[in-house]
């Protein structure tokens, strides 16, 4: 089954990648990521996906402007431990866009291109996620406020008949078609809200 139409709406992030173009996986270097992408990452599309990779888009546009973001050269901090609630699945989506990879990360090439060790957590002082570029050092925090965007309430009635395997084929799909009218809604009406993506310098 094909995802919900709105996935392609969703506006792609380009990203050059010098460690892609070294190893051929690209003549250019360009590497260009959709929700979708995120999605196959996490195995689910949901407010917190949507507000990664909101993260990622408004620290990029703010980090690069309209030059082309640098893949694996972006420092990333997130506010609490990688097992705390969903900054797991945060990280992992930040990851895929900005390749900052935990320890675990790839360790580097003749000295260059090293992943491992440019995402962070639990780091001091940070609210929400932090975006740092490794060659000028200028960073922005985002943080994310999904609340100005409720969600159906219809939806508490159809998960808790979902959970206590009361509900129909049809009154399951249709929890899932509100819960992605949100998702929807995030990305495409709210993605460029201040109320929604708050994004501020660091010194």
């Amino acid at each position: 089954m094909p995802f919900p139409a709105f996935f392609d709406e969703v506006a792609p992030l380009r990203l050059r990648d010098g460690l892609a173009q070294l190893l051929g996986a690209s003549d250019d270097g360009v590497i260009e990521y959709r929700y979708g992408d995120a999605v196959r990452l996490a195995g689910h599309s949901c407010p917190t996906v949507a507000g990664a990779w909101l993260s990622a888009r408004a620290a990029l546009r703010a980090l690069y402007g309209d030059a082309m973001p640098e893949r694996g050269a972006i420092s990333v901090y997130l506010d609490d431990e990688e097992n705390a609630g969903v900054t797991g699945v945060i990280g992992q989506v930040l990851t895929l866009v900005t390749g900052a990879a935990a320890a675990n990360g790839f360790k580097g090439l003749g000295g260059r291109h090293a992943r491992n060790r440019l995402l962070h957590y639990a780091a001091e002082g940070v609210s929400g996620a932090r975006f740092r570029r490794n060659d000028t050092g200028r960073a922005v925090e985002v943080e994310i406020d999904a609340s100005p965007i409720p969600g159906d309430p219809r939806q508490r009635v159809l998960l808790q008949q979902i959970m206590a395997g009361q509900a129909d084929a049809a009154q399951r799909r249709e929890f899932g078609r509100l819960w992605q009218d949100r998702v929807r809604r995030m990305l495409l009406e709210h993605a460029d809200d201040p109320a929604v993506v708050r994004v501020r310098a660091v010194a």
